[in-house]
């Protein structure tokens, strides 16, 4: 049943996404002749850019905005850089949806895996290895223990999902029309922070209810009776007891893994395809894709793992606050624990989530994302 709705909103998406950009293609010019030969010079200035660098998602929105001011008959408003409202919202928009889609049917997909890293994080002793973690689980508790949780795993991440890459593009937009001269991996570290911390907003409450229903049987079967009882016994703020780990955990990650995510694209043109991303088939840029967002993930969950056990403690109650849960779990399990099954937890879901967001980008009729230096005539990248 999932499966068929997943395919209707996929569906309703794409759809919508092409008739939102059919006119963005076709740019009319009989009201060029009537413009005074400044506003001429000023828009074909603008249409030069438009044809030079409309391969980077640095100025698409921007470029796409100031296209669709023109087709409306909107000039002054198109040569002054104005950007229409409806035309990017449906770009953030068309954004927002991919991140939610992809994230949520990888996150929901890979829930056996994550069922085996919380019980492992929360109960060391008892799993010492994937194997064994495996084994008793399904000993214990059934075949469906492997499935617990997936409910916060498909609407939590969903929601984290559609945060993170939405205002992500939308960050990007802002911060490199700030910082100019900056280097571009700033640009991308300011970004993926300041979306990770809306998404993390909208993640929390799933988490806290995810982690308990996966390490403690008793607790509660799922989403729709776990919530209730958190709210019970700790009020609202239990929804967001382990927000502080989260954000330590998330926001590294995020910034590594966007960041990451970009230079590896950008390399992968220049060095491996040799090519401008413009001359590649979807095919092969749909590759590159999956190639910088399995790196992207891999480097990313190494950084962010130290975190990513605190949370698992806290939220589990296996210590009160921040600095008894380091000292529990140690320095060097810190890194160390649970990281072997964390990787093989993230690398693919990564990887699978910038594939999926990017073809439902390229459905639409945009590039798929990833600056390439050359693309932009510099080497700021």
């Amino acid at each position: 049943m999932i499966v068929f709705i997943f395919i209707f909103i996929l569906y309703r998406a794409i759809n919508w996404t092409q008739l939102a950009f059919r006119k963005a293609k076709e740019v009319p010019t009989k009201w060029v002749h009537s413009l005074t030969i400044e506003q001429r010079n000023k828009w074909n200035f603008l249409e030069h850019n438009f044809f030079t660098f409309k391969k980077s998602n640095r100025i698409m929105a921007a470029i796409e905005g100031r296209v669709s001011a023109a087709i409306e008959g909107r000039i002054p408003a198109a040569i002054e850089g104005r950007i229409p409202e409806e035309l990017t919202a449906r770009y953030y928009a068309l954004c927002t949806i991919g991140g939610m889609l992809s994230a949520g049917t990888t996150h929901l997909v890979t829930t056996p895996l994550d069922v085996l890293k919380v019980n492992m994080q929360v109960h060391p002793i008892k799993y010492h290895s994937i194997s064994s973690c495996f084994t008793t689980l399904l000993r214990e508790q059934g075949p469906s223990v492997l499935w617990k949780g997936w409910t916060g795993k498909f609407f939590g991440y969903g929601a984290q999902g559609g945060c993170r890459f939405g205002l992500y593009e939308y960050f990007k937009g802002v911060y490199s029309n700030v910082l100019v001269d900056q280097h571009r991996s700033l640009v991308f570290f300011l970004s993926s922070a300041s979306a990770e911390v809306f998404a993390n907003l909208a993640l929390c409450p799933f988490e806290a209810v995810k982690v308990r229903v996966q390490a403690q049987p008793s607790f509660a079967k799922g989403m729709l009776d776990g919530f209730p009882k958190v709210y019970a016994s700790e009020g609202a703020r239990g929804f967001y007891r382990g927000l502080v780990p989260l954000l330590g955990r998330n926001i590294p990650f995020s910034m590594v893994m966007f960041s990451t995510f970009e230079h590896s694209v950008d390399f992968l043109y220049r060095n491996v395809v040799k090519r401008k991303k413009e001359e590649c088939s979807k095919a092969q840029q749909l590759g590159v894709t999956c190639l910088a967002g399995y790196t992207a993930g891999s480097v990313g969950s190494f950084i962010s793992n130290p975190a990513d056990n605190i949370v698992a403690s806290l939220y589990n109650r296996k210590a009160d606050n921040l600095m008894l849960a380091i000292r529990k779990i140690g320095l060097a399990n810190l890194f160390t624990r649970s990281l072997p099954i964390r990787m093989l937890l993230v690398g693919p879901s990564i990887t699978m989530q910038w594939f999926f967001y990017d073809t439902i980008k390229v459905l639409g009729g945009l590039p798929t994302s990833g600056e390439v230096a050359a693309d932009l005539g510099d080497g700021t990248g």
